[in-house]
């Protein structure tokens, strides 16, 4: 009986032997099937069941393929039926949703109130809506160049030669000579090996950070760094740890506690970053730099710091808080600074090395897909940093104008001012109010508190001394405008009791 079978059995297996055969060869003509080959072999010799698994993956892709891709009821057995008027009914009926909600009362009062200036802007600028001629303490010419007479000549001959706009980004027929010269003057000035231009102050930041920072590295940044950094934090999408506001010792044990994970774990050594500011733009306060550098090297952390408010205000020539103490730039990886802020011109800038200066040039998102600024403006902060080096009184006469400010406020009942007593921007809040600056529990009720300074702003307005809501204050000559936003303190709160 089983000599019979195997006799009927032998021309089947003969064509299932040639079959294969056949396949085995057909399969080899194709490219790249010798390493498909290999593949399978070896991974069913160390995992059986994963050859078991992926064949099913293939079965299911394919039958998953195969399908049709749709199940709809093709007879229409369940579908609704309406009339061609229910349809029309129903169209007119339907409303779509707006695309934002309408402003509130308050918003549309705040959007109103926003002054503006007719003609140049300056200490004392002229109000569009009024005709009124104020002391303009809201602005950031701290240094008192946005004015400068030799500025504006400088800018007025770069306008004949060189006419306005750049008309292209920086890697496509933007760059110009004075770009490549302001960039050389802020290195210079610094003393770092290079520096890279902006033409936008607040995408500066938020395209250092992603350019250098990346998924699986990780971040240890101050949680009330300005909006700029939170954005390009966001966007480099790296691991994130927050520490206290200005507390180097809630820094310090940030760090040691990230390298307690890393080691639990097990992990591979990351790229390590620290972002901070030189002075908040939130509230004024200023960061201990020999110590911030001294956790960086400690810890083997790289460094970046957004000066955005203290270059071109600090130290004896304004080249930041490196000058104010004594710090070599070089030891801050990436220095990011505002040319808009600092020299009145426009847009940032980034220091640092020659390594760190030329891969922005490829991957500083801003940088690449901008524009670059109108040649004017490039030669604008040329001469404005030779104005800082040649004039270092003006910076004097900087924190003279802080201090008698300061001397002024600090007597007014009902606030209480904020920030470090050198900062260039003079911070205050309602003392009824509990202050608290951080990013991601506010304890107290902004808009209330908006709405009171708003009326403080108003006040002030009315009384000839353009203010802010935003609680800055800069660059006056006497003590007469402290004292009329003083006086305006003290109605507006002594209203509200």
């Amino acid at each position: 009986m089983d000599s019979s079978t195997s006799v009927a059995l032998e021309p089947l297996l003969s064509f299932l032997t040639f079959s294969f055969s056949k396949l085995e060869s057909g399969f080899y003509r194709i490219p790249g099937s010798a390493v498909v080959a290999r593949y399978v072999k070896s991974s069913h010799q160390n995992d059986p069941g994963r050859t078991i698994l992926e064949l099913i993956l293939v079965i299911f892709a394919i039958r998953t393929l195969l399908q049709s891709r749709t199940r709809t009821d093709r007879s229409g057995k369940h579908f609704i039926k309406f009339s061609e008027k229910e349809i029309d009914e129903l169209v007119d009926e339907w409303v779509p949703e707006p695309l934002v909600q309408p402003l509130s009362e308050w918003e549309q009062k705040d959007l109103s109130s926003v002054p503006i200036i007719a003609g140049p802007n300056g200490p004392k600028p002229k109000l569009l809506a009024t005709g009124k001629i104020v002391t303009n303490l809201a602005s950031f010419n701290f240094a008192g160049l946005a004015g400068n007479e030799k500025v504006k000549e400088r800018a007025l001959e770069t306008l004949q030669k060189y006419g306005l706009g750049s008309c292209g980004p920086p890697g496509f027929y933007g760059t110009i000579d004075v770009h490549l010269d302001l960039e050389r003057d802020i290195a210079e000035f610094l003393g770092t090996e290079a520096s890279i231009l902006y033409s936008q102050g607040f995408s500066t930041i938020s395209s250092v950070i992603p350019a250098f920072c990346k998924r699986g590295d990780i971040i240890v940044a101050d949680r009330s760094v300005n909006f700029a950094i939170q954005k390009g934090i966001l966007i480099s999408r790296s691991t994130v740890r927050w520490f206290d506001h200005n507390d180097l010792k809630s820094l310090e044990d940030t760090l040691i506690s990230v390298e307690k994970e890393r080691k639990k774990r097990k992990g591979p050594l990351t790229r390590r970053f620290i972002i901070t500011e030189g002075i908040f733009e939130r509230d004024g306060e200023m960061v201990d730099l020999p110590k911030l550098v001294e956790l960086k090297l400690k810890y083997k952390y790289r460094l970046i710091m957004d000066e955005s408010i203290s270059f071109g205000t600090m130290g004896r020539t304004g080249r930041g808080l490196t000058e104010l103490y004594n710090v070599p730039a070089s030891q801050i990886d990436m220095l990011v600074g505002s040319v808009a802020n600092g020299l009145c011109s426009a847009g940032g800038f980034c220091a640092g090395s020659a390594i760190v200066v030329d891969h922005q040039r490829i991957n500083g998102t801003s940088f690449v897909f901008s524009a670059s600024m109108p040649a004017l403006l490039a030669t604008s902060g040329s001469e404005a940093i030779t104005f800082l080096r040649n004039n270092p009184s003006v910076l004097l006469n900087l924190q003279d104008n802080i201090r008698a400010i300061r001397a002024v406020l600090e007597k007014t009942e009902g606030i209480t001012l904020l920030g470090h007593r050198a900062s260039p921007i003079i911070h205050f809040c309602l003392r009824t109010q509990q202050q608290s600056f951080s990013v991601t529990q506010p304890t107290y009720d902004y808009e209330a508190e908006e709405r009171i300074l708003q009326d403080i702003v108003d006040d002030s307005i009315a009384n000839r001394r353009a203010a802010n809501a935003g609680e800055t204050f800069t660059w006056t000559r006497d003590e007469k405008a402290a004292g009329v936003v003083k006086a305006s303190v003290t109605r507006i709160l002594s209203k509200r009791r």
